[in-house]
């Protein structure tokens, strides 16, 4: 009994050693291969920002944090959540079912499959010279392209090099460049008059008689047959069809279905759910990746809800954020706020100008359109925007004056500017929305993260910090 104590003793202290926890978050250990896993990550050779040690412990905390905010809410428990963790997590088990031994019986299936197909007749090689003729073409067509692979057929005859005259009369350009050649074939893969004529070809060298197809008249002549060879021989290249075609999920497919039909009434979830488990158990890269999954679909839920989404839809606080922060939005050079438009007749400049001086800037294309542009004919051509000096040549030259050429738009001869220029920044946040979002987002992220940092406990075990990535 005290040898059996010491040795659990001694496994206990082993494992503790061979992966200390490194961090505390909200009463759960993270152990030190977690952190590298994530760490390692996101600081590879190809990430622009990269981050110390240090640097990324208060990343990984916020991140966990979050997490766990999540989980208190229960988004793990909606079935959007749970159907698309399961889709992300079995993208990656499925493959890494497939065994060897699997993909060596796959390979055995598909060669003794093809094997089959092929069937007694084998493989045959051919070269053909062809004159093509158009499947509609009218008997002089027919009658001219007969004259010439009748002329070819004889000249064969009197000892002319097939190879030679493929290159120089036959329109099948690809095999021509080969002098005719094409390569091995089974039954099933040549148009029926092609293959009657190639297979009751006996001898190497061996030459049919004209056969016309739908593709024109070929001639023929067999270059070599044979059977399949071996397995062995075509065993890395099976292996390799089985990858690029993606058989290798089929294969895992097939696998759990048998587990689940004799499973016991265990049904597919709760099968991948064990092998889940299992090769989470047996290797840390799996289990570091399934987790990575699952935590960041919860991010990306929590994060959309109370951050992302929330700041894009807030036009009250964005308003707010915008009027606390109009400073910061300043411009450097004024810019113009309006249209540059295009027309046909001088009585729509005015029209134009008309149509939207009542309205806010965000409805001004809408209306423009609905007046304008509504059916297929197109009297105006608009471009409305915030333009800096260089951003349109109409703007630069009637606005801000400058000395600039600026091109007219074929069929719209009259040339017009609406708007008005703003001096000091954008007076309002739609001006500049997507840097407003931008911040405000930021600004949602930090207040929530201050809130986490106060309500869920967590500490760092500086002494095992400083092994990371060095044991």
């Amino acid at each position: 009994m005290l040898f059996a104590a010491c040795l659990v003793s001694a496994a206990a202290v082993a494992q503790t050693t061979v992966d200390p926890v490194i961090m505390t978050v909200n009463g759960v250990d993270v152990p030190r291969s977690e952190f590298e896993y994530s760490y390692n990550k996101n600081n590879s050779d190809g990430v622009i920002d990269k981050k110390s040690v240090e640097e990324y412990v208060d990343l990984f905390i916020n991140y966990k944090l979050k997490v766990f905010a999540a989980l208190d809410a229960k988004y793990d428990t909606l079935s959007s959540f749970k159907a698309e963790f399961a889709q992300y997590r079995d993208q990656q088990l499925l493959p890494a079912m497939v065994t060897d031994e699997d993909m060596e019986r796959e390979a055995h299936r598909i060669y003794n499959e093809t094997v089959d197909r092929i069937g007694p007749d084998g493989l045959i090689q051919t070269a053909h010279i062809l004159l093509r003729v158009p499947q509609q073409g009218s008997e002089e067509e027919l009658a001219a392209a007969k004259v010439r692979i009748d002329s070819v057929y004889n000249a064969l005859k009197k000892g002319a090099d097939f190879s030679e005259l493929a290159t120089k009369v036959s329109q099948d350009p690809g095999s021509a460049r080969q002098g005719g050649l094409l390569p091995f074939v089974q039954r099933g893969q040549l148009v029926k008059e092609f293959e009657d004529a190639a297979f009751a070809l006996k001898d190497s060298g061996q030459i049919s008689p004209i056969v016309q197809s739908p593709f024109g008249y070929h001639i023929i002549q067999l270059r070599g047959r044979k059977m399949l060879e071996p397995y062995e021989f075509h065993h890395e290249s099976i292996l390799k069809f089985i990858e690029q075609r993606g058989l290798r999920e089929n294969i895992a497919e097939q696998k759990v279905d048998s587990i689940v039909k004799n499973g016991n009434g265990k049904t597919k979830e709760q099968v991948m759910n064990e092998v889940a488990d299992d090769m989470s158990a047996k290797d840390d890269e799996m289990k570091y990746l399934i987790k990575e999954y699952h935590d960041g679909l919860l991010l990306y839920e929590i994060s959309n809800q109370l951050v992302w989404d929330k700041a894009a839809k807030d036009e009250a606080g964005l308003a707010q954020y915008f009027k606390q922060n109009k400073k910061k939005y300043a411009w450097d050079k004024p810019r113009y706020k309006g249209m540059a438009y295009h027309v046909k007749e001088q009585a729509d400049v005015k029209a134009v100008a008309d149509c939207v001086k009542k309205l806010p800037f965000d409805q001004w294309a809408e209306k423009l359109r609905q007046t304008f542009n509504a059916d297929s004919v197109i009297r105006i051509r608009v471009e409305k925007g915030i333009f800096k000096e260089g951003d349109n040549a109409l703007v630069d030259s009637i606005v801000f004056k400058k000395d600039t050429t600026v091109s007219h738009l074929k069929d719209y001869p009259i040339n017009a500017v609406y708007g008005k220029v703003l001096k000091k920044g954008p007076e309002d946040y739609t001006d500049v929305r997507g840097l407003v979002v931008a911040d405000y987002q930021e600004m949602l992220e930090q207040q929530w993260v201050a809130e986490l940092r106060r309500k869920y406990s967590f500490s760092v075990n500086k002494d095992v910090l400083q092994t990371v990535n060095k044991h």
